[in-house]
């Protein structure tokens, strides 16, 4: 059966990770916030939550008609105190933290309030200010590679990694209506969404910027040259990025560090996150157009390291490269495990020398070298060859 047949029938039954710490957060504090992405599937998952919910009121506060509900939000707590009540785009509404936090002082049964939020540095100051010891924080991310395995293992990994992770755009009839989808939500995220969370940037420098972070994806962050390339100070590069990376658009990895004396790049790399919006900017069509083009290599590198990153997000993740240029592209760390992740975009995966020796001075208890394939054999002890969904699937076990 091929995926495209089913696609629009799976969108309302895949299984987010994260449901299950929905729920659990949702037991213990009065509020939970759910950040992520514009489009990445925060107000579908939340709607199939309220199917479960017998009380359930949901506020989209980018409709007018909701806002104005709120024009005296006491009064509306207080007539809807026995209902769940979900804010969807919290950040536009900045001033309601604080009456949120007289509310729930007032009243601290768990499960009161979801408010959801396209992450902005305001939007987590006033979370952290207002509300804290009283809310939980989730991430939601674009479909990862096991979500839509455990949904239908029929999933073609071709059309995951060439569309990327966004229901809209993996869920599309077809390449053609997925790119469309994916131009407009660039469009948007630039013209719109970047403004309205209070960042005045010219859209078409914004969208020059995302291009050169998508050439760069998978290579280290060199602010002052991309500040030469733009024409701007290297400081106004490093706020973009930041931006950027506190809206979801890019991954920063910071570099491995050790107390031995050993020269290790000390620049941090820089990754677009969703490989879809990735193939979007640099104006690859589809999956063909991907094997021919050079960002084969940084493109699957991306998908595995924000697969891996965003399913064990309470993990530390950085990367090993010495002066030497001996690499792993990522370490994932906890207080006792250590596990190494090179990423290689063919079905014969082939190690350098330079491999060999960072593993040796990483010393990880598991080395995965993960490539676009659907089975998974060792090279040596604790060494393994293995797909995307493997990888995380020996993640896991090892960090049980």
């Amino acid at each position: 059966m091929q995926i495209e047949h089913v696609m629009h029938n799976l969108q309302i039954f895949i299984k987010r990770r994260i449901e299950s710490d929905v729920y659990m957060r949702l037991n213990v504090f009065p509020a939970l916030l759910i950040l992520g992405s514009r489009q990445c599937g925060k107000s579908t998952l939340v709607k199939m939550i309220a199917r479960e919910k017998a009380n359930f009121l949901y506020l989209d506060l980018q409709n007018t008609s909701d806002l104005n509900k709120l024009s005296a939000p006491q009064l509306f707590f207080e007539a809807n105190k026995n209902t769940i009540i979900c804010l969807d785009e919290i950040q536009q509404t900045p001033h309601l933290f604080s009456v949120l936090r007289s509310e729930i002082d007032r009243d601290r049964r768990p499960g009161r309030f979801i408010l959801l939020g396209s992450a902005s540095q305001e939007l987590i100051q006033k979370t952290s200010e207002s509300l804290a010891g009283r809310i939980g924080i989730v991430e939601l991310t674009p479909f990862s590679i096991d979500e839509l395995m455990l949904q239908n293992n029929q999933t073609d990994l071709r059309i995951y990694w060439n569309r990327g992770g966004y229901p809209d755009s993996f869920l599309a009839t077809n390449d053609k209506f997925s790119a469309m989808w994916r131009e407009d939500f660039i469009r948007t995220y630039v013209q719109r969404d970047l403004p309205q969370l209070g960042f005045q940037i010219p859209a078409l420098q914004m969208r020059r910027l995302m291009t050169f972070c998508a050439h760069l994806s998978g290579q280290i962050l060199n602010t002052s040259k991309l500040g030469e390339s733009l024409g701007v100070a290297h400081t106004t590069i490093r706020r973009y990025i930041d931006l950027l990376e506190q809206t979801f658009l890019v991954r920063v990895l910071a570099p491995y560090e050790t107390n031995e004396k050993k020269r290790l790049v000390k620049s941090p790399k820089i990754y677009i996150r969703d490989h879809g919006i990735l193939h979007q900017l640099l104006r690859i069509r589809d999956f063909n157009d991907l094997m021919g083009n050079p960002v084969l290599g940084s493109s699957w590198e991306g998908l595995v390291v924000e697969n891996i990153c965003s399913v064990f997000a309470d993990c530390c993740f950085s990367f090993y490269r010495s002066a030497t240029g001996d690499e792993l592209d990522l370490i994932v760390q906890t207080s006792n495990k250590t596990i190494a992740i090179e990423c290689k975009a063919s079905t014969s995966p082939q190690l350098t020398k330079g491999f060999w020796n960072a593993v040796t001075f990483v010393q990880p208890q598991l080395t995965l070298v993960v490539a676009p394939i659907s089975d998974c054999y060792p090279i040596k002890e604790n060494v393994f060859v293995c797909g995307i969904v493997q990888a995380i699937e020996l993640v896991s076990k090892e960090l049980l």
